[in-house]
């Protein structure tokens, strides 16, 4: 049987961490920012985690 492949899109937009959570960049933060508050995109520059319900999903675009 052949291996799975990898998601090119998913491996690109997701790293993960030593504890097994899956890291993810915040949407909203590459484009039309004039009229986004500075905290608004302060707050977008923080990495965050993949939510529990998603995680599944993710990984098993990641072929973990």
């Amino acid at each position: 049987m052949s291996k799975t492949k990898t998601n090119s899109g998913a491996k690109k937009r997701f790293k993960l961490t030593g504890t097994g959570k899956i890291k993810r960049k915040h949407a909203y933060k590459s484009h039309i920012l004039t009229k986004k508050t500075k905290k608004q995109k302060r707050n977008l520059t923080h990495v965050s985690l993949v939510s529990h319900a998603d995680e599944k999903r993710v990984k098993a675009l990641l072929g973990i």
